[in-house]
């Protein structure tokens, strides 16, 4: 069933791309509920009044997705450039927030994922800051993280969007995990 459920996605993005009439209207419904889903799985540990809401998160993704001008290959390269703009809108977010830190409230966009072990929220642009130097060691790694908690994407999809196998996810996915968690740590100490 998923593997229809990719097809089909896949499809869509041609027919879209082909210029066929109502085919973006027929993406939208299709894939929303999916990048709806992974923004409230970010969005779940903020405050009731956190001025971003899953539903603002998806459609900023979602626009920024129809303006880009990038063929999408499949549903997995979709949601793999999903992923990336999702942290990128997150970061956004999180830095004007910040910015208002002289002049008005100060709210932190955080981000928990019970997957990495996270006992407690990570704040976004510190995790940014940690992908970024992750990146700096080894850019697949970081990219396989972006893709497998921004994208929600599973360890296939990774490997494919990656293209590589699911055993060197599984393994790169474990090392970078460690090495996010320690790196964070580090970085509340310094």
């Amino acid at each position: 069933m998923a593997s229809e459920h990719s097809s089909s996605l896949t499809e869509l993005l041609h027919r879209w791309r082909g210029g066929e009439n109502g085919a973006a209207d027929q993406l939208i419904s299709a894939i929303y509920p999916e990048l709806r889903q992974l923004a409230g799985r970010y969005l779940r540990p903020e405050r009731r009044e956190h001025t971003l809401q899953p539903t603002a998160l998806i459609n900023e993704v979602y626009l920024r997705l129809l303006e880009a001008d990038v063929h999408y290959a499949d549903r997995v390269h979709f949601l793999a450039i999903a992923a990336t703009t999702m942290r990128r809108v997150l970061i956004d977010h999180a830095k004007a927030r910040a910015a208002l830190k002289r002049g008005g409230d100060q709210v932190r966009v955080t981000w928990a994922d019970s997957r990495i072990g996270a006992e407690n929220a990570i704040d976004v642009l510190d995790l940014d800051r940690s992908l970024r130097r992750l990146a700096e060691h080894d850019q697949r790694m970081s990219r396989a993280l972006e893709l497998h908690f921004f994208g929600g994407m599973t360890y296939d999809e990774t490997a494919e969007a990656l293209g590589t196998s699911v055993a060197t996810v599984n393994r790169e996915l474990r090392f970078a995990k460690a090495w996010l968690l320690d790196d964070l740590r580090s970085d509340r100490a310094r």
